[in-house]
């Protein structure tokens, strides 16, 4: 029978911790989707244990268990035992890797870990997009990149690198900028800098770093994650705050610490706390002017995995927003990295249901800090609503005052 090989595996302690009491059950998107136990988190860790202890085989059963999981750790948030499951899957799916090697799987890990964070081959992509998007050439495209396509923001040419201004009153703030952030979400990186440097810090955006990793680590590609992470240690040592634009990113920053980077993991911060900090401590104006309802998406990476809810919320509000709730319980809109594309039914299902919430709210706007949200919400919202990241939404505000 099968047990762990690798290093990245899930530990004792961590699949010890369930107590098997099921509080998770009623947020499991998967769960909710089948109502089977193995599409549970409880039902996962059984399986992991089993696996662990020899008693069941790395198989192909295991492989789909594993598989089917969103990773949107709405189950952690609940969890009155504080399983780190995020970390307990990430093993489990490393462990996948690299006992049941398969050429899809390879060539998937070297896209997510060599390709991703080439700059050079991004720009060449974004290249392409854009003229696809200009002469709408999805239309040829295969169903399944298609309606990707429809998501995705007009696409004109790439943003400029982050350059460093005079040392601010608050220090020194670096900027990941992310594998795709700043060619294809510019504005939101644009809105970071704009609105750290106007609240006191210098801005910088170290030339080193590289994708954040974490597409590579939720996929089972932790050699080629921990590569990626190490380069960012190096990359951003010494500065704090370290702000990340995409709440993935900076939920993947922030659990560096088993991956040899405790201080960078530390000074991790989603760029909507810095922005909520500033507005809270008067370095950055609440405006007066009304500017209507706006629903509030969160993602699980901000949601689930950072404990992260009133900070877009104080920002939209002092941009003039009334925010709307969609979901009190925050469930998956099924984007989760690269699942649209290995899981599209179930990846679709959740997006309509998503999207139903916003419907049923009767706001036009949405604000959603992650783009494989936004994307996700764009494709089955289309073009009768707008859907923007909370400091892109506050920056237009301040930008429309004048203040």
């Amino acid at each position: 029978m099968s047990t762990w090989v690798t290093e990245f595996r899930p530990t004792r302690a961590e699949l010890s911790a369930c107590v098997q009491c099921g509080l998770c059950l009623p947020h499991c998107p998967t769960f909710r989707l089948t109502g089977l136990e193995t599409a549970s988190p409880r039902g996962r860790l059984a399986a992991m244990n089993a696996v662990a202890s020899g008693v069941m085989a790395l198989d192909a059963e295991f492989e789909e268990t594993m598989s089917f999981c969103l990773n949107c750790r709405a189950c952690e948030a609940v969890c009155p035992s504080l399983v780190p499951f995020g970390r307990a899957m990430e093993g489990s799916r490393a462990e996948v890797a690299a006992q049941r090697p398969r050429i899809g799987r390879r060539l998937r890990h070297f896209a997510l870990g060599t390709l991703l964070p080439n700059r050079r081959l991004v720009a060449l992509v974004t290249r392409f997009v854009s003229l696809a998007q200009r002469f709408r050439l999805q239309r040829f495209m295969p169903a399944r990149i298609r309606s990707g396509f429809r998501g995705l923001r007009p696409i004109r040419a790439a943003s400029p690198a982050v350059v460093g201004r005079a040392p601010g009153a608050l220090g020194t703030a670096g900027l990941l900028t992310g594998c795709v952030m700043d060619p294809w979400f510019g504005g939101v990186n644009r809105a970071a800098e704009v609105l750290l440097t106007r609240g006191g810090f210098e801005v910088v955006s170290p030339s080193n770093q590289t994708c954040c990793g974490a597409l590579a680590a939720h996929d089972g590609a932790m050699p080629e994650a921990s590569r990626l992470a190490a380069r960012n240690i190096r990359a951003f040592e010494g500065l704090n705050p370290v702000v990340a634009t995409a709440a993935g990113c900076s939920a993947h920053l922030r659990e560096y610490g088993h991956l040899g980077g405790e201080e960078l993991a530390g000074n991790a911060r989603d760029v909507t706390e810095t922005v909520a900090e500033l507005i809270e401590t008067g370095r950055l104006p609440r405006l007066d002017r009304p500017r209507g309802p706006i629903a509030v998406q969160d993602p699980c990476h901000l949601r689930h995995a950072q404990r992260i809810m009133a900070a877009p919320r104080r920002i939209l509000t002092a941009a003039g927003y009334t925010t709307v709730e969609i979901d009190p319980d925050g469930i998956c809109c099924g984007a989760a990295g690269i699942y649209s594309l290995l899981r599209p039914e179930a990846s679709a299902e959740l997006g309509r249901r998503k999207a139903d919430q916003v419907r049923a709210s009767g706001a036009r706007l949405v604000a959603s800090a992650n783009p494989g949200c936004e994307l996700q919400l764009r494709s089955h919202l289309g073009d009768d609503y707008r859907i923007a990241h909370p400091i892109e939404l506050y920056l237009e505000a301040l930008t429309d005052l004048g203040a």
